[in-house]
This record gives C-alpha cells, sequence and structure tokens, in this order.
C-alpha cells in the first residue's frame, strides 16, 4: 500500500475512534469496545473498498453493507459521517429521542444504513438476500457484513453461511470481528464457537485470517475475496477491543459502559496523540 494512503487510513481510523467516544460520552450509554476493534476494517471498507455515493444513499448499483453486530453503530455512524452521509454534528445526538441515530442502526431514519439491525444473528442473513438479489437482478454490486464472534454463537449465522454457499454468493464477503470478548466475558468461555477457520471452510466459504487493524493485510484480503469465484469469502479479523484507549483495550466491562468526563478526557488525548 503507498504510504499516502496508509497515512490517511490510519488517520481516518483515528477520527473515527474519537467520533465514537464523543458519540457514547454525549448520550452515557453505548457500546465503545466493540465499535472501537472494527474502526480499521470499516473505515476500509468505506473509503477504500466500496462503491457508494454519499450524496444518494439509495444509489440502486452501490455495494451494501450490514452491522449484523448491530450495537457497534457508533462505529457504522462514525465511518457514515467521515463520509459525508450527514452531520457529523449529528453524532452528538447519538441515543436522543429526537436523534436519526439510534442505538442501532435503522435503515428508515439514517442515510446511508443498509439494514435494521439489532437482533444478533439476523444481519449476516440479510446480506446474504442481498448478495442472491444482486445475482437475480443482474447486477455486479457485492454485499459485505461484519459479524461479532459472540454473535457467531447463534444458529442463524451458520444456517446463513449454508445459504450462501449453497447459492455460490461469490459476491458476499463477511468479515467476523474476533475481539475474543463479549458482553458476559471471554466468547470461548461462554460458548466457544471455534475454530472459525475449519467450520466455515467446512460450510463452503473461502477463509482469509488477518490482523484487522493493519490496513496492508485488510487490503490484500478484500483485494482476495473478489477474485473468488464460485463461493462467499469470510475474512477473520483478529482485533483487540476497545483498541487505542489503554484502559479499555480488552477490558469486557467496556463493552457496553460509556466513559466519564475523566475517562473520556484520558481515552480522547491517547487517540489524538497517535494522530
Amino acid at each position: 500500500m503507498e504510504q499516502a494512503k496508509l497515512e490517511f487510513l490510519k488517520k481516518t481510523a483515528a477520527q473515527v475512534r474519537l467520533d465514537i467516544l464523543e458519540e457514547v460520552h454525549a448520550a452515557s450509554s453505548g457500546h465503545p469496545g466493540g465499535s472501537l476493534s472494527i474502526a480499521d476494517i470499516l473505515t476500509y471498507l468505506y473509503f477504500e473498498e466500496m462503491n457508494v455515493d454519499p450524496k444518494n444513499p439509495q444509489w440502486e448499483n452501490r455495494d451494501r453493507f450490514v452491522l449484523s453486530k448491530g450495537h457497534t453503530a457508533p462505529a457504522l455512524y462514525a465511518v457514515l459521517a467521515e463520509k459525508g452521509f450527514f452531520s457529523r454534528d449529528e453524532l452528538k445526538k447519538l441515543r436522543h429521542i429526537d436523534s436519526f441515530l439510534q442505538g442501532h442502526p435503522d435503515m428508515k431514519g439514517t442515510p446511508g444504513v443498509d439494514m435494521s439491525t439489532g437482533s444478533l444473528g439476523l444481519g449476516f442473513s440479510s446480506a446474504c438476500g442481498m448478495a442472491l438479489a444482486a445475482k437475480i437482478d443482474g447486477k455486479d454490486y457485492r454485499a459485505y457484513a461484519v459479524v461479532g464472534d459472540g454473535e457467531s454463537e447463534e444458529g442463524q449465522i451458520w444456517e446463513a453461511a449454508m445459504f450462501a454457499a449453497h447459492y455460490k454468493l461469490d459476491n458476499l464477503c463477511v468479515v467476523i470481528d474476533w475481539n475474543g470478548l463479549q458482553i458476559d466475558g471471554p466468547v470461548t468461555e461462554v460458548m466457544n464457537p471455534t475454530p472459525h477457520d475449519k467450520k466455515l471452510e467446512a460450510f463452503g466459504f473461502h477463509v482469509i485470517s488477518i490482523d484487522g487493524h493493519d490496513f496492508n493485510a485488510i487490503e490484500a484480503a478484500f483485494n482476495e475475496a473478489k477474485t473468488v469465484k464460485g463461493k462467499p469469502t469470510a475474512i477473520i479479523a483478529r482485533t483487540v477491543k476497545g483498541k487505542g484507549v489503554s484502559f479499555m483495550e480488552n477490558q469486557v466491562g467496556w463493552h457496553g459502559s460509556a466513559p466519564n468526563d475523566e475517562q473520556y478526557a484520558q481515552a480522547v488525548a491517547e487517540i489524538k496523540a497517535t494522530m
């Protein structure tokens, strides 16, 4: 990857993390841990990978994205705002009654959101439907989904995987956000869904495993996915929950807790120091 592009992506992802913190702090609620862990993936998707138009969010030939782990909506909203789908001023209204940025994505109210999600497991199925629709309609757009590692304990995730392979959805790419923690503790202790790679391969997927914070690896994975024919692709992204904030990293308590004023100030300072 060219150095200029790498620096742009890093700076954008850092700003996305600042936006995430601003959102959950202003709302005094939300899910910062898993939002911070997917900031790099979403930054790459919206600024390099996906064909979307902020001025025409409903463009029929756009690539589709589904945040299956809908509780990490602050990350999606931050990226959409940075991309220009709506004003960054809206981020301060997260979860407010008069805001279109609710705790989980709402496709009817938020520009750029392709699918309402929140009930874990359902979003991946929606992305499969979008990919199949493209095939049926003879369109060349691609469908992307981000699934949580804890979410992958849901049975519907594996029903969707079976569906995707059966219909040879090579225009579908799912990213498993493997940060190792869910609301009740370590994923492998709550209900161990591993090994994701061998299971997904058995279900008929082309599987790529990467460091989900390495933009060179992220780019290589998405480029490889586009070359795969006759089967869907799954990218298993090893990430750090709370990435970028020292006291949040790998701490399960930050799955769904908002920082107080002092914690917010420290978190912002830490991320700004990397920019």
